[in-house]
């Protein structure tokens, strides 16, 4: 028989996101920026060799981390709003499954976007697609919200679950670490799910969503989409201004509304600087609103999406 050790599962697709903490240290030296950097590109690469060589890899930066330490399916997940925290989710080849990963960046020369790079991204004609985690970066720039919206609105519809937030930066893309991209350039980077057996919902807390009540109402929605919960993965994408500074000094709240009604689904996520998502189901051929063509709006700051991704039964 084969010992266990020598059986290992490699991963294909590997989504990590650290704080910017982990990044960046504390000072603020212009010169030190410089080599910090330097140094995340450092990190990114050195991580990356661990990996296997056709591996797809996304690595995010973001203000704070929402992780489920991981060992124990009852391990508690923990909103990290400070300090140093990070996390890298790794996805085997999974049956019926495609993940693939994507990046657009903002074109100086052309306004319009060219919309065929949805398709060669697989995010087009495409009647697989269930979900799509999106990603903007150096939202500050200008024309960066005018872009993301390029991106997000044709993506908008009722068969696709959307979800994501504006992250401060990206680290890793492999299939680009040859073209390196202006450091002020802006963009989207992201995760496209696809597979008939995918399920997926995701609900927003807008707000008025400010207590405990308010909180665990928000996740009972998402409960009542009924997607199975074994071989799932919970995702929250939160604000910097929500966490415990909205709840009025109640830390991990939103975190533990959402182990309360999931409390075997693992939690993944962080706070950013503005969220993607919306109210929406997406379980086989019924979505949540039929009959309404009004766009969904999926553009949104103080508010925090939390997205539930169903892989299909395990064998």
């Amino acid at each position: 028989a084969v010992s266990l050790q020598k059986v290992h599962v490699l991963p294909q697709t590997v989504l990590y996101i650290a704080d910017a903490e982990t990044f960046s240290g504390h000072e603020e030296c212009h010169e030190q920026k410089k080599a910090r950097k330097r140094n995340s590109k450092e990190t990114a690469l050195a991580l990356e060799k661990l990996l296997p060589k056709r591996c797809q890899v996304l690595g995010l930066v973001t203000p704070g981390i929402v992780v489920t330490p991981m060992g124990s399916s009852s391990n508690q997940p923990q909103e990290i709003e400070e300090g140093e925290a990070g996390f890298a989710l790794l996805f085997p080849k999974i049956d019926g499954v495609k993940i693939h990963t994507f990046h657009f960046s903002k074109d100086v020369k052309n306004r319009v976007f060219d919309e065929s790079k949805f398709a060669e991204a697989g995010l087009k004609n495409n009647p697989d697609l269930r979900v799509v985690l999106l990603f903007g970066y150096n939202s500050w720039k200008s024309g960066a919200t005018r872009f993301l919206h390029q991106i997000v609105n044709p993506l908008n519809e009722k068969s696709i679950i959307l979800a994501g937030g504006q992250v401060e930066s990206f680290t890793s893309l492999t299939s680009e670490n040859n073209q390196a991209q202006p450091g002020d350039a802006c963009g989207v980077v992201g995760l496209a799910f696809s597979g008939p057996q995918i399920q997926s919902a995701t609900v927003l807390l807008d707000q008025d969503v400010a207590d405990e009540r308010t909180a665990e109402a928000a996740m009972q929605r998402l409960k009542a989409a009924n997607i199975p919960e074994h071989n799932s993965l919970g995702f929250m994408f939160a604000c910097v201004g929500r966490g415990y500074r909205h709840y009025k000094t109640k830390r991990n709240m939103e975190a533990d509304a959402f182990r309360k009604f999931f409390p075997n689904v693992p939690l993944f996520g962080f706070f950013g600087h503005g969220e993607i998502g919306c109210d929406r189901i997406v379980t086989g051929n019924f979505v949540l609103r039929e009959c309404n063509d009004i766009k969904d709006d999926l553009l949104h700051g103080y508010t925090t999406v939390m997205t539930l991704i169903h892989f299909g039964s395990t064998k």
